[in-house]
């Protein structure tokens, strides 16, 4: 995932003065010049795309591929080895820190000494976790953004396309909406599980590169909280059951039964959870003793009395 050259798109950069623009490059870092189309697409419009084995180009974005796992790509491609997520991200992943939002996130590892040779999941067929492949790789030629006009409430996604000079799939005869590819690529779950972590990592580069009022940079502490939500829900479910935090923040019952066993559902409380720490958005909330006993050390810090 990059957002390489992104803020240097004439048509998305004439909606920084009217629009808080977030912007989800789900591609593989470009080699050259910017090859975002300024076109914003809908659900309903449509594009040529084709990606086979026949293709002159076949298999050659799977070579040192710049590829940033997102938190479902971690536990489908675990569940898929059947192995454990620290072993998977041992294994399989490096840690890096995510320029355009100054924030920590696991890459997938490329063979090769320079880290330039085939993904370690690419066999002579192609790829050999397909089923279960990254979100980048569902998305690709699209990037995703997010829209949200300022005052307003809610935010509207909408979609660009990428067409980078070693793709050929463009000049496929294959017309589909993008509603009609995204089905095709299983993206909706994986946008479904992922949507909070989007949300951070959208925001982050947004303010970091338009400017925002919490543009500032984040404490280490927060950014290894975040980098666990992002990448180990073992980890995190330990967090939540058995330190403080319950007796801290009000869960319902119901949801603090789901998330002992249901991964997705962990996820989301855990991304409300840091767009509280990060953002002061009211995702979750303290309960009343811990909220009073904060306005109190607040107070007292400010020498209030």
């Amino acid at each position: 995932m990059s957002n390489q050259g992104i803020p240097e798109n004439p048509d998305l950069k004439r909606l920084d003065k009217d629009v808080e623009v977030e912007i989800f490059d789900a591609i593989r870092g470009p080699g050259e010049g910017n090859p975002v189309l300024p076109a914003r697409l809908r659900p309903e419009d449509s594009f040529c795309f084709s990606c086979h084995k026949d293709i002159p180009c076949w298999n050659a974005c799977c070579h040192g591929a710049d590829v940033t796992l997102t938190p479902m790509d971690i536990l489908g491609l675990s569940r898929h080895l059947g192995i454990r997520l620290r072993e998977f991200l041992t294994e399989y992943t490096l840690p890096a820190i995510w320029d355009k939002a100054n924030l920590p996130v696991a890459k997938l590892k490329m063979s090769g000494a320079d880290g330039k040779g085939p993904c370690m999941f690419m066999v002579e067929e192609g790829c050999s976790v397909y089923d279960a492949r990254p979100v980048t790789c569902r998305y690709y030629p699209l990037g995703l953004a997010s829209v949200k006009p300022k005052g307003a409430d809610h935010k509207e996604d909408f979609y660009f396309l990428v067409k980078e000079s070693h793709c050929e799939g463009h000049d496929e005869d294959n017309r589909q909406t993008v509603s009609d590819f995204r089905q095709e690529q299983g993206i909706d779950v994986y946008d479904r599980v992922n949507r909070g972590w989007m949300d951070i990592v959208m925001k982050m580069a947004s303010w970091r590169s338009l400017g925002g009022p919490y543009g500032k940079d984040l404490s280490t502490q927060v950014k290894k909280m975040f980098f666990m939500v992002s990448t180990d829900v073992d980890a995190l479910r330990t967090f939540i059951l058995e330190t403080k935090f319950l007796e801290s923040y009000e869960v319902d019952a119901e949801a603090v039964e789901a998330i002992k066993t249901d991964d997705e559902v962990l996820l989301s409380l855990g991304f409300d959870w840091m767009k509280n720490v990060m953002f002061n958005e009211p995702t979750v909330s303290l309960k009343e003793p811990v909220l009073r006993e904060a306005i109190s050390k607040a107070r007292e810090n400010m020498g209030a009395t």
